[in-house]
């Protein structure tokens, strides 16, 4: 009766144990699978980069070039996103945000075609006043020796 009952409770905590370990796996690879990283124009258009993150979401950062914003139609935007020393092109498809505009600190979510070599992007993230920029972009650009933000 009593080796009945010790080996019940070790079946119990041995199957406990095993559907941890399940679980922590499952929420592991699910967590692997949404990550979203941050590169600059210049990082991003490196080789490795590009096969590492192949079909996947991302975000790129920088400045919205002078003289680059083109509306295609009324949800559809291209601009150039520059960290001053590599250009990418960028279509945004959605509303622009108010504060929206050349020469300001944007993040962009979305996937690189490697074949147009253009970001589409239906995410977008700008600065919210003067004093601001995204904290990515302004260590990119500080990294680069653009900006000059808080220390």
């Amino acid at each position: 009766m009593k080796n009945q009952r010790k080996k019940k409770r070790i079946i119990f905590v041995g199957s406990i144990f095993l559907i941890s370990i399940l679980a922590l796996a499952f929420v592991i690879s699910n967590f692997r699978d949404n990550m979203v990283f941050f590169y600059s124009p210049s990082e991003l258009l490196k080789t490795e980069v590009l096969q590492k993150n192949h079909n996947r979401q991302i975000r790129i950062g920088g400045l919205v070039k002078e003289n680059s914003v083109k509306k295609i139609d009324a949800l559809t935007t291209q601009f150039v996103v520059t960290d001053m020393q590599e250009d990418l092109v960028v279509e945004y498809v959605g509303i622009l945000p108010d504060l929206f505009r050349e020469k300001q600190g944007v993040v962009a979510k979305g996937k690189f075609d490697e074949e147009k070599n253009q970001f589409f992007s239906k995410e977008m993230l700008v600065k919210h006043d003067e004093k601001y920029m995204p904290p990515e972009v302004a260590k990119a650009l500080k990294d680069k020796g653009v900006f000059e933000g808080k220390k």
